[in-house]
């Protein structure tokens, strides 16, 4: 009972969401005045075939993480979420988990910014949402390679260049941010897993936990992104703190008049092409 009604409210909230409101052009002719299946699987990063099974009632058992991704994917409000995640036969996040909840008006800010490379992250570093720009800026990312801290740790090599020196602050920062967004949240079993994997295959890592070492919140910095189709561009990151959402806001911007700026506004017409979704994909 739990996935029919489950696939029946899915249906029901995509038939409602207008591509506007969703952040996706309007153009072309509709049979419904909501979304495509195509654009939901779009938005929440994973297939069109599981959308369909879900609709249909032929797959079971979602995960919290596919359920969180439709959820912002429809723009539910906080109250819509938590039915999302019963009809799914799941308890809502508590209190005591990491927030994944991303409001109406950072989803609107994020429309609003097509020019600008603009993700957002909860606070144990896992990103929930980017804009075309910022994934065609730092590329597409799946499974664990969506947080931060794993991708720095265990990860491979990303495209934005680390002096020895950055590298080691990176890994301060990194390892005292997860240390105390898990002393928030200590009833996140995935953040326990995320920690419990870091620290038994990452030797930087583990050292850095078992020290117990403190490090400078994030702040303004400037990073060279190694672009395999533009080139190198160096931009200043911004990295926003959400009140009462524990959601990072990260924003790359170039100073005006630059060969970076140009750049920028070049990957902004020919990487969005490249890379045309919203945000990293979570699977199925």
């Amino acid at each position: 009972m739990a996935t029919t009604e489950f696939g029946r409210t899915v249906r029901c909230w995509r038939d409602r969401a207008s591509p506007e409101t969703a952040g996706l052009p309007a153009g072309g002719q509709r049979r419904t005045p909501g979304l495509r299946r195509e654009e939901l699987a779009l938005l929440a990063g994973i297939s069109v075939d599981y959308v369909t099974r879900l609709e249909q009632g032929r797959a079971i058992n979602p995960s919290a993480q596919v359920v969180e991704a439709l959820g912002r994917a429809l723009r539910l409000s906080g109250a819509e979420r938590e039915h999302l995640f019963r009809v799914a036969g799941l308890v809502p996040p508590g209190q005591g988990t990491v927030p994944a909840y991303i409001t109406p008006g950072v989803h609107r800010m994020l429309d609003r910014l097509t020019g600008t490379p603009v993700a957002v992250s909860d606070a144990a570093w896992t990103l929930l949402l980017a804009n075309p720009l910022y994934t065609a800026l730092m590329g597409e990312w799946h499974g664990s390679e969506r947080n931060a801290v794993w991708r720095n740790f265990l990860g491979s090599d990303s495209r934005v260049r680390y002096t020895p020196r950055d590298r080691r602050a990176l890994d301060a920062v990194h390892v005292a941010e997860l240390r105390a967004t898990a002393s928030r949240y200590p009833a996140d079993r995935r953040l326990r897993r995320l920690i419990a994997e870091l620290h038994a295959n990452s030797e930087r890592f583990a050292a850095l936990w078992d020290s117990g070492a403190m490090a400078e919140p994030h702040e303004v910095s400037r990073k060279t992104v190694d672009h395999p189709q533009v080139g190198a561009v160096t931009l200043d990151c911004d990295v926003l703190s959400v009140t009462g959402g524990d959601l990072r806001i990260i924003m790359y911007t170039a100073e005006p008049g630059t060969q970076d700026a140009e750049r920028l506004a070049l990957l902004a017409v020919v990487g969005t092409q490249t890379f045309p979704g919203q945000g990293a994909s979570i699977g199925s």
